[in-house]
């Protein structure tokens, strides 16, 4: 799986570049078929005390894309990967039902 990873306007810690990654890995034993994923930090242009977190899997032909927002950007990330983590479990068990349909 290829990972990029962007934080828009600031330099990112090492340790939050770690947590993305290990998060965004932690995805494929949900569903093993991620080609790319793209994980963007920024700050919210309201406010910068709001951290955003956006994630973007690219899965056979298909494109995910969750957001999370907090006061910490770890927590972001969390967020975030949680959402696409439904995402993900929704496009496996579609595809299942399609190449397995029901013999009775």
């Amino acid at each position: 799986m290829n990972v990029k990873f962007t934080a828009r306007h600031f330099k990112a810690h090492d340790t939050l570049k770690d947590h993305a990654q290990s998060s965004i890995e932690g995805l494929t034993k949900f569903y093993d078929g991620i080609l790319s994923a793209e994980i963007t930090l920024s700050f919210e242009k309201v406010q910068n005390s709001i951290k955003v977190a956006e994630i973007t899997l690219g899965v056979n032909g298909k494109t995910l894309k969750s957001t999370g927002k907090s006061e910490e950007f770890i927590k972001s990330i969390d967020q975030a990967v949680e959402k696409v983590e439904v995402q993900l479990k929704k496009y496996k068990d579609k595809i299942r039902d399609v190449k397995a349909p029901d013999i009775e």
